[in-house]
């Protein structure tokens, strides 16, 4: 099989199985599953499969720090849905999301350097949007189009990432790939369905999530020059949900106390 024909299987269905999840478990769980690299695991792979294990390292380091360029887009929308309407809350996200992917886009490719920076200022923003003291249910269903639009933006992204990784390079592949997407559409759908508590709920697992993506993309960028591929993203996907678990339960119980 084409890797192509591969991106656009394995991406909608990676989609399709978080977004199920959410709608079966709620928001803070449906968050934290995309907060996962759903689409930057993809990214990572084919780059390695079509650009080789050097190229995706250094991809691999420019998509951590792109992590915490998407959850502070999280953390300025919830902040700002809380006064704003979603298109005022969108806006603000995005520049500060933007501004971040630029500023991160001048830090050394370093793995060591990239994890010195990303984890800290990770716990920070999932400290920083704190949680919300409202209600959290949606008031209406979503529209039969909700999945299959996820699905079909999500394979797009990794479709045009990788197909243009060679005129980008590893560092503007791996930023790109984290574009925040997924956490926009959601939240937003979530802003205008539930109120801001909802989108709050969603963008904070997300946050949460993102810490699991981040240690995905630290293993993958320590070890795919090192080690087998599969054995790799076998290794890294292990101790990203590990992570993004631990960090959810531990993070809910601080935040009860």
């Amino acid at each position: 099989m084409s890797t192509f024909a591969l991106k656009v299987i394995l991406t909608p269905l990676l989609i399709a199985a978080a977004s199920i999840a959410q709608r079966k478990w709620g928001g803070t769980i449906g968050g934290l599953i995309a907060g996962l690299p759903l689409t930057s695991a993809p990214v990572s792979i084919f780059l390695a499969v079509e650009h080789g294990p050097e190229f995706a390292a250094h991809a691999a380091i420019a998509t951590m720090l792109g992590v915490s360029a998407m959850s502070a887009f999280c953390v300025a929308y919830a902040k700002a849905s809380a006064r704003w309407s979603w298109w005022y809350s969108t806006v603000l996200a995005l520049l500060v999301c933007s501004a971040i992917t630029v500023i991160a886009s001048d830090v050394p490719q370093d793995f060591a350097i990239a994890a010195l920076i990303t984890f800290p200022t990770l716990v920070a923003l999932v400290i920083l949007i704190g949680r919300p003291s409202g209600p959290q249910s949606l008031r209406t269903a979503a529209p039969w189009w909700d999945v299959p639009a996820r699905m079909m933006v999500a394979t797009l992204i990794v479709v045009l990432v990788t197909g243009a990784a060679s005129f980008l390079g590893a560092k503007w592949s791996g930023l790109l790939s984290t574009l925040p997407v997924y956490a926009l559409v959601m939240g937003v759908f979530s802003h205008t369905h539930g109120g801001a508590d909802a989108a709050h709920t969603f963008l904070r697992g997300v946050t949460v999530g993102a810490i699991g993506a981040a240690m995905f993309l630290l293993v993958v960028a320590a070890l795919i020059e090192h080690i087998p591929l599969f054995a790799t993203y076998s290794i890294a996907t292990l101790l990203g949900i590990t992570l993004a678990a631990l960090s959810q339960a531990i993070l809910t119980t601080v935040s009860h106390r």
